[in-house]
């Protein structure tokens, strides 16, 4: 049996398969928790008009990897995405910063 574990940098940019298969994105970076060291979400980079982006979380224990396509599948849709906490192409936002209560998106 071939084993489990994955090097971060090969997760990031892999797409993204919502519920209705319709493709939600790609992982742009993990977030890890530096105390328990496990990956409590991931960043989705969705695709958006003119070249813009929106990058949203998404807990890790709700993606599974499929072997067959090579991509993480996940029960979430593209307006479930829209409808949490997002941030428009912008690198001062602190993905590290969960003050601001959302049980479906920063839940470790």
């Amino acid at each position: 049996m071939p084993h489990t574990l994955v090097p971060s940098d090969r997760v990031e940019r892999v797409s993204v398969y919502g519920r209705d298969g319709t493709k939600l994105g790609s992982i742009e970076r993990l977030m890890l928790d530096k105390v328990s060291g496990t990956v409590a979400y991931a960043v989705i980079k969705t695709g958006g008009l003119l070249g813009s982006h929106h990058h949203c979380p998404i807990r890790w224990d709700a993606l599974r990897f499929d072997p067959a396509r090579q991509a993480y599948q996940t029960d979430v849709t593209l307006d479930d995405l829209r409808a949490g906490p997002s941030e428009l192409d912008d690198d001062t936002f602190d993905w590290g910063d969960r003050s601001q209560p959302h049980p479906h998106y920063w839940t470790v």
